[in-house]
């Protein structure tokens, strides 16, 4: 029996790309600190897909998956289908980190310095 593929599935190759296309100012800013492996050598990928969901950013390597909220996220029944998803993601062994699309821009270095401790606390594990 042939295991389902859940990663970037060529059925949202176009809708992935026309996400990158149109992305947030937030994500443009976050992935010039992601890209060509400029955070502690980490390939980050930008809309990435996991089964049927797509994410703003992932790190395979590290299983880490970084989504930035705008205000469409407040709202409660945004907040619930958030929480759904991410209860899914993490239970195929990734960790979601959310970020306020704000914080990329008052807070870049935090944004980084959160990234770095998850990455930094699995070498504290071993």
């Amino acid at each position: 029996m042939k295991s389902k593929n859940l990663f970037s599935r060529k059925g949202l190759k176009s809708f992935r790309s026309f996400l990158r296309n149109r992305s947030t100012s937030a994500e443009v800013a976050l992935w010039e600190i992601l890209k060509s492996r400029k955070l502690d050598g980490r390939k980050f990928r930008r809309q990435y897909s996991i089964d049927k969901y797509i994410v703003d950013f992932c790190c395979p390597l590290e299983k880490l998956i970084i989504e930035l909220d705008g205000n469409p996220h407040g709202e409660y029944h945004r907040i619930q289908r958030d929480e759904k998803r991410d209860k899914y993601i993490e239970s195929l062994g990734f960790t979601v980190l959310r970020f306020e699309n704000r914080i990329v821009f008052q807070e870049p270095e935090f944004i980084k310095y959160e990234i770095r401790k998850f990455i930094n606390k699995e070498k504290e594990l071993i």
